[in-house]
């Protein structure tokens, strides 16, 4: 039913309903103003419980032993690199490059015996002690070459044309093509011969012309000493010469240069990315609590202060894990305060991370530190993985709850718009009612207006 302004009373019947509608929702607007709230939180809450998450993990990695057993390998030459897994431990090793491992290469000219007309050449690649036969589609240059380069020949075919040339060596204006037939792996084990099969069914070996030979990789540790030992690898990699350490070689060591010295060390750069983690994601959480606890001062309309208090004002859950992390990252361990070894608290309770001091502190003494913040992330740990764990976390049964709330209000609001949609019907219907009495009563009032007036037109006669 939609509301018509009184015809008959002249009453704003519409803006009537609108104001007496507007009265009756004061409820339905705290609510909607409690929801709004309520989603609020929700967000900040859930913000914060990710930074925590963040903290717990990142803690829970420092406080492994594991994690500080980082190190770094270099080498002090071009010709020699290297690189360090996680077992590989602290340690130098000199060395002197004498062979990088190579791959045969080799050219050959197909026989004229090797050019069936009507039958596809076969040939045979005998490499490490296996044989693998090769058939081409055709005796085209391109097709012997797609044979050759096939997965798991062992060979990389590519066709070089030459110019022909008599028995004189001079050039007869004719050009021919040579095969040049490249290993795959490198190592001296990996030569290859290539042999072709003839039209009587015998097998015939090619000749070929030896560009470069199959060769292993070869070093001497500890060049110089009673201790010199040559080792040789397939590959140019010598994989675990030092414990979780691999050298790849790439030039030979020139004789009059100094022996390749491969040091592997303590990570500095790695072990100061986990101090400083723990800094980072402790002042993200705590940074974030006191943004959105901080309150706010507005000016009322009578010109008086209104100060609003933030998101997590009042909040015991958050104020609890708040003094809970600034404690547990600023007490000693062991005697030592973490400020000692880099991680240093302000006077607003604000952390910073001092590189400088961490740096000195490790090298001065190493399991100190390692002890010292190991103690400080098992303490966080704790805590962070206390507030954001996803079933059992404070911080998730907090979020899980407001999320309730803001569900619970919404039914509400939406049984209020029901309620409101029914009081708004009623006026209409009770204002229609009365324009129909008005209505009514002013035609009573014409009529028996008449009627009087024709008593009286009669009476005078």
């Amino acid at each position: 039913m939609t509301a018509i302004d009184g015809l008959v009373s002249g009453l704003q019947t519409a803006d009537l309903i609108d104001s007496l509608i507007t009265l009756q929702s004061g409820t339905q607007t705290l609510l909607k103003t409690k929801q709004t709230t309520a989603s609020s939180l929700v967000t900040a809450l859930q913000s914060l419980n990710t930074k925590v998450a963040s903290l717990a993990e990142h803690s829970a990695k420092v406080a492994k032993a594991s994690s500080w057993t980082a190190v770094t390998a270099k080498s002090s030459a071009t010709g020699a690199t290297a690189t360090s897994s996680a077992s590989a431990q602290p340690g130098t090793l000199s060395l002197r490059v004498g062979a990088v491992a190579a791959s045969q290469s080799s050219l050959v000219t197909l026989p004229a015996a090797a050019e069936h007309a009507a039958d596809a050449p076969v040939f045979t690649v005998t490499r490490g002690g296996t044989t693998t036969t090769v058939t081409a589609a055709s005796t085209s240059v391109p097709d012997v070459v797609e044979a050759f380069n096939a997965s798991g020949t062992g060979v990389r075919a590519t066709a070089i044309k030459v110019p022909e040339v008599d028995a004189d060596g001079n050039a007869t204006g004719a050009s021919t093509y040579r095969l040049q037939l490249t290993g795959t792996d490198t190592g001296a084990t990996n030569a290859f011969t290539v042999a072709y099969a003839a039209a009587d069914g015998t097998s015939h070996g090619l000749d070929l012309q030896q560009v470069r030979a199959a060769s292993d990789a070869a070093i001497t540790l500890f060049p110089g000493s009673a201790a010199e030992q040559t080792v040789t690898s397939s590959s140019n990699t010598f994989t675990g010469l030092m414990t979780g350490v691999d050298v790849t070689v790439s030039a030979v060591t020139k004789a009059d240069a100094e022996p390749v010295t491969i040091t592997v060390e303590r990570d500095t750069s790695a072990l100061r990315a986990l101090a400083s983690g723990i800094v980072s994601n402790l002042t993200a959480v705590l940074g974030d609590i006191t943004s959105r606890t901080a309150s706010t001062t507005s000016t009322a309309s009578d010109g008086g202060s209104v100060v609003k208090g933030g998101l997590f004002s009042g909040d015991a859950t958050i104020r609890g894990l708040q003094q809970a992390l600034l404690s547990q990252a600023s007490l000693p361990v062991g005697g030592t305060s973490p400020s000692d070894v880099g991680v240093v608290i302000g006077r607003d309770g604000t952390f910073t991370f001092d590189a400088e001091k961490f740096d000195a502190a490790l090298a001065a003494d190493p399991a100190r530190v390692q002890a010292v913040l190991t103690g400080v992330a098992e303490r966080l740990a704790t805590t962070a993985k206390g507030a954001s764990d996803p079933a059992t976390g404070s911080l998730t049964l907090s979020v899980q709850s407001q999320q309730s709330l803001v569900k619970d209000l919404g039914t509400q609001i939406t049984d209020w718009d029901d309620r409101l949609a029914a009081r708004r019907e009623s006026l209409e219907r009770t204002y229609a009612t009365l324009e129909t009495t008005l209505s009514n009563l002013q035609s009573q009032s014409s009529y028996l207006a008449s009627q009087i007036a024709s008593l009286t037109t009669s009476s005078s006669r």
